[in-house]
C-alpha cells in the first residue's frame, strides 16, 4: 500500500490519518560518506526506516527532508581523527574530500523542521515521528528542543528517533561510512555503493584519507593510528544491512505502539 504523502490524494490522506494519526518525517543532510557511498546516505536510511515502520503501523510518510546541520570540530576531536587540531573542519567535510556536504545553519534547520511539524498537525496527525538519519550532536539537539517545546505546548506529540538499532546507539559503535552504513545502503540500493572506489583491501584506511570513521574514533577510542577497523571492504554485506534495518524498524514500531 502507498503511504508516501506526495503520492496520495486528499481523501486517501484523510482515510489513513483517521485509521492511524501518525506522520513519519524522515530527514538528514546530503553529506560526504566516503567515495563509496551516496551523499544521501543519512536521509535515504531514514526514509527506508520510516516506510518500513509506516507499512506496519499505518499513517503517512512525509517527503524526505534532505537537510541537516553540523558544527566545526573541536581541536580534541580533530586530534582523535588524525587531523591538525588547528584546522577548521565542519562535520565530515575533511580537507581531502572531493565535494562538500549540504549542511545548513542550526536556525534554518530548526525553522524547516518546525514548519514540517506544523503542517503535519494541520493535516490531522496526532503523533509526528522525526526519523533521523544523522548523528551530529547539534543536529539532534535541534530536534530534541523542538520536540520538548511542542510536546509541552501543543496537542501534537513529537517523537525523535535515530534510524539505527538502539544497542548500537547506546554503545557508540555506529561509524561514519563504515561497515554498518555501507551494509544498509547495500541492502537498500546496491548500485549506489562502489567498494571499488576504495583502495585495495591490503591497504589500511586512515580516517583522514576518506572521512570514513569508526564510532569509537570520534571519541579517541579507535585505532591508535587512526585506521578504520570496521572496514567496509571487509565487514559490509547485504545480509548485515537487512538485519540492521529490521532491528531498527522493529524497535521503532514497538515504541510507537506503546505511545498509541
Amino acid at each position: 500500500m502507498e503511504h508516501r504523502l506526495a503520492y496520495l490524494r486528499p481523501g486517501q490522506i484523510q482515510e489513513k490519518l483517521r485509521a492511524a494519526a501518525v506522520a513519519y518525517l524522515p530527514l538528514g543532510p546530503l553529506e560526504w560518506h566516503g567515495p563509496h557511498l551516496p551523499l544521501g546516505m543519512d536521509p535515504l536510511n531514514a526514509e527506508q526506516v520510516a516506510l518500513g515502520a509506516c507499512a506496519r503501523t499505518g499513517g503517512i510518510v512525509w517527503p524526505t527532508l534532505f537537510w541537516g546541520t553540523e558544527r566545526e570540530r573541536p581541536p580534541q576531536v580533530l586530534k582523535n581523527l588524525g587531523l591538525n587540531p588547528d584546522q577548521h573542519v565542519v562535520g565530515m567535510d575533511f580537507p581531502g574530500n572531493a565535494v562538500t556536504s549540504a549542511y545548513c545553519h542550526e536556525e534554518i534547520f530548526g525553522l524547516l523542521v518546525r514548519e514540517l511539524l506544523r503542517h503535519a498537525q494541520l493535516m490531522g496527525a496526532r503523533l509526528a515521528v522525526l526519523v533521523n538519519g544523522h548523528g551530529a550532536v547539534n543536529h539532534i539537539a535541534v530536534l530534541q528542543r523542538l520536540a520538548a517545546e511542542i510536546n509541552h505546548t501543543q496537542t501534537l506529540r513529537v517523537l525523535v528517533c535515530m534510524a539505527m538499532p538502539q544497542a548500537k546507539i547506546a554503545d557508540g559503535s555506529i561509524g561514519h561510512a563504515a561497515g554498518d552504513e555501507t551494509s544498509m545502503m547495500l541492502f537498500y540500493h546496491a548500485p549506489s555503493v562502489s567498494l571499488e572506489s576504495l583502495p585495495s583491501v591490503d591497504q589500511p584506511m586512515r580516517y583522514k584519507d576518506h572521512a570514513i570513521v569508526d564510532g569509537p574514533g570520534f571519541d579517541g577510542h579507535g585505532h591508535p593510528d587512526h585506521i578504520v577497523e570496521d572496514d567496509p571492504r571487509k565487514t559490509a554485506s547485504v545480509e548485515k544491512g537487512r538485519a540492521l534495518f529490521e532491528t531498527t524498524v522493529s524497535e521503532l514500531i514497538q515504541t510507537i505502539r506503546s505511545i498509541l
